[in-house]
């Protein structure tokens, strides 16, 4: 059974610009696509939380679960467990939120330089989440993070496969993937997503292709230059992505640096397969 560890396909408003499954597929052996509204945000301690409930199901019945996805933060979470932060103050979130992110990521370098160090500068999630963990405890989430908790990487047997394959074939693909999606109806899809009137600063609306497709249907670009943002942007967090998978995981995880012809994928289920 297919577990989807990827943050913008557990949306249903974002079937198409997130490439999901079709309504056939997740009619076989899919779990957790498209089981959230756009208008609540999904953290990675909500998915775990998910995750476990379906991986369980799963395993009760004797059959395996294979997550997919590329959201890291998602795996991690499920597999070492997440930091028993307390919930955060709602004036205190709200505030956060209501600012602009180089203005919390100013504040946070005072408070918790260690973290504005590390983090994009332009990565709201992450700059707004280490902000208001630090003015909402009193304590970096760093800190936090050093007693984590409910991860399930002990309790299960982990057969990882990471896939690297060459850049210059993977943007290709990225290119070729947004323009793809254009055609299956991402237009009316960011359409639709406008029409709720949503809060921006949902994951949903800062989803790769909403914020590009947004600025089209609002008349401040032409459907051109928004495909080439979103084919921009999408490439932009390939590049990060790819970085995170080739350099955090742990050095014994299986890395493929090809793409997935017939012989290497065989090599892939064979990793799969191996000490049966």
């Amino acid at each position: 059974m297919i577990v989807n560890a990827d943050s913008a396909q557990i949306y249903r408003d974002l079937r198409v610009l997130s490439a999901a499954p079709t309504k056939e597929e997740l009619r076989q052996e899919h779990r957790l696509y498209g089981v959230q509204d756009g208008a609540l945000p999904c953290s990675a301690a909500d998915w775990a939380a998910m995750a476990r409930v379906e991986i369980n199901d799963i395993h009760s019945s004797g059959r395996t679960s294979i997550l997919v996805g590329g959201t890291g933060l998602y795996l991690r979470t499920l597999l070492d467990g997440i930091a028993p932060v307390p919930a955060i103050d709602p004036e205190v979130r709200s505030r956060v939120r209501e600012t602009s992110v180089e203005e919390n990521r100013i504040k946070l370098s005072t408070l918790d330089p260690e973290a504005a160090a590390r983090l994009n500068r332009c990565d709201a999630v992450r700059i707004n989440r280490a902000l208001e963990v630090i003015l909402s405890t009193g304590r970096t989430l760093g800190e936090w993070q050093k007693q984590r908790k409910g991860g399930i990487a002990d309790d299960v047997e982990l057969r990882p496969i990471i896939l690297l394959p060459p850049r210059k074939w993977l943007y290709a693909r990225c290119d070729e993937r947004f323009a793809h999606m254009i055609d299956q109806g991402a237009v009316t899809e960011v359409e639709a997503l406008l029409a709720r009137k949503l809060n921006p600063n949902l994951p949903v609306m800062r989803a790769i292709g909403v914020p590009e497709l947004s600025a089209y249907l609002l008349g401040q670009t032409t459907l051109d230059e928004a495909i080439a943002a979103g084919q921009q942007a999408t490439r932009r967090y390939a590049k990060r992505q790819y970085t995170w998978f080739a350099h955090q995981p742990p050095a014994g995880w299986p890395r493929l640096r090809e793409p997935l012809d017939v012989d290497s994928l065989a090599d892939a289920l064979a990793l799969l397969q191996a000490n049966r």
